[in-house]
């Protein structure tokens, strides 16, 4: 996620913005016309699978929004029609950092993903949330979506985001801001740091969060609990929901029964919310123990303990194998 004094303001002061999601407003219909009128031929977006130029793996850019965005793709064997994987890193982070770390773009490539790991814009250190202030990342990473759509042969009903910590906080918000476009987000160390919408389009949501976070923490309250001096105040007046609470909510707005509870691995408890609303479902992962961190069998001692017997990236692949194309 990034430490330093510089990140933990950052992080503050994206967290003190107020983040909801505006339902759609519907309209009355349109009486109708008396004089039948021509409808405009509107051409059919490029689609990759119909032939064309194709993105080689590797570093991109995209203009967007006045910016050069740059974005790191890895790509599967086969002609597809393949699913797509937004891979978004936390705060002070980096693509390359989080294509490394969360190991997605290796092992999702090889179960089939196209796997688009992008960065923030130049001079940021995180993303815009939705109707945040910024670059407008949400346009961005649909811009970015469209372009894989043109270049590659990908599947549109099989679209999905995974996040560390700001950048899992910015994956489900991404299920309420995109409009149904996805059909699975998953967030390691960041659930909490977004409020579910009130009424989410169908999505399956996985999520991974250690009860021994310090930088957000499992229980609620004030995040970065290791600070001190003014960005202690500045924590101070930052109050997070508990992540299981953040969890039930996405069940509720989800139309879910009642979880079943179950423990996959020692000290890891999975809360499993199935058979919900139009094919939807929430997982979450609570790790014993572990840190701010991402399950797996990479370390990184600074941010806590790591769950090594848990594998985050093939979980995560796995809930969007099983989700329901949108």
């Amino acid at each position: 996620m990034g430490g330093g004094r510089g990140v933990g303001v950052a992080l503050l002061t994206a967290m003190l913005v107020v983040v909801t999601a505006a339902g759609c407003s519907g309209q009355s219909p349109e009486r109708p016309s008396a004089v039948p009128t021509a409808v405009p031929t509107v051409a059919p977006p490029p689609d990759g699978c119909a032939g064309g130029p194709r993105l080689a793996e590797g570093r991109h850019t995209i203009e967007f929004g006045g910016l050069e965005r740059v974005f790191l793709l890895a790509l599967p064997e086969g002609d597809g029609p393949h699913p797509v994987l937004l891979n978004l890193h936390g705060l002070g982070s980096n693509a390359r950092e989080q294509a490394a770390y969360s190991r997605l773009p290796r092992v999702g490539a090889e179960r089939g993903y196209v796997v688009a790991t992008p960065q923030v814009a130049k001079g940021r250190l995180a993303w815009t949330l939705p109707n945040g202030f910024g670059p407008d990342d949400t346009g961005f990473l649909g811009a970015l979506l469209d372009r894989l759509e043109q270049e590659l042969c990908v599947d549109r009903r099989r679209q999905f985001a995974a996040g560390l910590s700001y950048g899992g906080g910015m994956a489900a918000a991404l299920a309420c801001s995109m409009d149904g476009r996805l059909a699975g987000v998953a967030a390691v160390a960041g659930l909490s740091l977004v409020r579910p919408c009130p009424e989410p389009p169908p999505v399956t949501l996985v999520s991974f969060h250690g009860t021994a976070d310090r930088t957000v923490p499992y229980g609620g309250g004030h995040p970065l609990r290791d600070a001190t001096g003014d960005l202690r105040k500045l924590a101070d007046m930052v109050k997070l929901p508990p992540v299981r609470r953040s969890a039930e909510g996405w069940a509720a707005a989800l139309g879910c029964p009642e979880p079943r509870v179950s423990s996959p691995v020692r000290s890891v408890e999975l809360r499993a919310w199935d058979g919900c609303a139009a094919g939807a479902d929430v997982r979450l992962y609570t790790v014993g123990g572990g840190g701010h961190t991402w399950p797996g069998p990479i370390e990184v001692p600074r941010l806590g303990a790591t769950a090594r017997g848990l594998d985050a990236s093939a979980l995560i692949l796995d809930a969007f194998d099983a989700a329901e194309p949108r």
